[in-house]
């Protein structure tokens, strides 16, 4: 196994798409960039990687991920996820609450970055949930999550809204004592019952009950108006309407202190997929329209949304290969998000590769409070980073990828863009496009 305080010499990358410079990676930081940095790299004894014609970014944060465990080992690990998310460009993911049992306790979450640490390919955050059980009777040990070792700041009950308004204030009251947020899924479960795809044109010639964009945009227009009222944070997972965009455009206009984020699947696909009835486009929120799906690029472009959140969602292939009706919601989305986005985002010229940079690391990392990722790549900083490809073309094969989740909605669809190394704490995760080792904490002075 390579050492961890191992010294490398990434040669002429270009920093966040611009000129190409070198970057010298020692002690698990930036210790040099540029001139300083190739004029060291024979005193350092440093590994030379040949960057040319590759992008450096800092390692993507992902506010959103499934990790399944405790509990759910027959579709995810910490172990597969991690593994997932460092192929795919990420060194740190915010592991949602809905295990089994929930991260509503102390115990939990700390069990969650304990699972994390020792696999060591990513920076594991747990999220905590708001309500005991994920029931939306009862707030959780919120307090207890945030002094916790695990060191929770991002609460949600992710799978289900929280629905009870007074309860919603509450959690978002009591979260300002530790500069926390609460992640709510914007969903009125009233609106929505029986819902299986998205409400509309396509839904009527199918026969299948609509999911309204109101289900979602008055969740929205409601929590922004508490976090406003209470004079804390709130982020909106998964948006998905045009409408949800333009609430948050309103929102943040009046200075309401409200984050965002979309996912990649909602930036490509749109409800004219579910025409094949093949569960694996049955997610939560649902695939919407063509005119949603630019609305929410165009929010993106704009700083609107905040973040690009996987919400990447593994199922065993029992819960996707079968009738739609009795299919399980999610979809994978760790080792593609990159590309997607690349795809949707960069190639429309819609964004820079620096813009990516701030939607799928910087704001992220802020969102999470994660003060050692998303940080820029300069002398000093911890070495958290990718190099990327984004000449290389593939085609997607879910047998292929490292999550144990083969519900990958974008099978078959050739993306560009290939993480051709990952740099956790400065240690290489990832290189030439394959997994390496993990990264494994120095022993304490003294231990044996």
């Amino acid at each position: 196994m390579a050492e961890n305080n191992a010294t490398y010499l990434i040669r002429g990358a270009s920093i966040l798409g611009s000129g190409a410079e070198d970057l010298l990676i020692s002690d698990g930081v930036i210790a040099a960039r540029g001139a300083a940095a190739a004029a060291h790299k024979d005193a350092h004894g440093a590994t030379v990687i040949e960057a040319a014609g590759l992008v450096a970014l800092p390692g993507m944060v992902d506010v959103h991920t499934h990790l399944r465990e405790p509990g759910r080992e027959d579709a995810e690990t910490v172990e597969t996820g991690t593994r997932a998310a460092a192929l795919g460009g990420f060194t740190a993911v915010h592991a949602m609450a809905n295990s089994n049992p929930v991260a509503d306790t102390a115990g939990v979450v700390e069990q969650v970055h304990s699972l994390g640490r020792a696999a060591g390919w990513v920076d594991v955050r747990p999220v905590g949930a708001v309500t005991v059980g994920l029931a939306g009777e009862q707030l959780a040990e919120l307090g207890a999550m945030a002094d916790s070792r695990a060191q929770v700041r991002m609460f949600s009950d992710d799978g289900l809204c929280v629905h009870d308004p007074v309860l919603m204030r509450r959690a978002l009251e009591y979260v300002k004592a530790f500069d926390g947020v609460v992640a709510q899924h914007a969903q009125e479960p009233r609106l929505t019952a029986g819902a299986q795809m998205n409400e509309g044109a396509v839904s009527a010639v199918l026969g299948l009950t609509g999911w309204p964009a109101v289900a979602e945009e008055s969740i929205i227009a409601r929590d922004v108006l508490l976090a406003q009222h209470v004079n804390s944070r709130l982020h909106v997972c998964h948006v998905s309407t045009a409408g949800s965009v333009d609430i948050i455009r309103w929102a943040k206009e009046r200075g309401i202190n409200v984050t965002a984020e979309v996912t990649p699947h909602h930036l490509l696909l749109t409800d004219d997929l579910v025409r094949s009835y093949n569960p694996v486009y049955k997610v939560n929120p649902p695939l919407r329209t063509d005119a949603d799906v630019q609305a929410l690029r165009a929010g993106l472009a704009d700083g609107t949304i905040d973040v690009v959140g996987t919400d990447h969602a593994p199922h065993p292939s029992e819960h996707k290969e079968c009738e739609w009706a009795q299919a399980a919601m999610g979809m994978t989305g760790l080792e593609t998000a990159l590309s997607v986005v690349q795809h949707t985002m960069i190639e429309t010229g819609l964004m820079t590769w620096a813009d990516f940079a701030r939607v799928t690391s910087t704001a992220a990392a802020q969102i999470g409070r994660v003060t050692d990722q998303g940080r820029p790549l300069d002398a000093g900083e911890p070495a958290n980073i990718i190099l990327v490809d984004p000449a290389a073309r593939w085609t997607v094969d879910p047998a292929k990828m490292a999550t144990m989740g083969r519900n990958s909605p974008f099978a078959g669809l050739e993306l560009p863009g290939q993480v051709v190394a990952t740099f956790y704490k400065g240690h290489p995760t990832v290189l030439d496009g394959k997994l390496n080792t993990p990264y494994r904490e120095p022993a304490a002075a003294g231990a044996s």
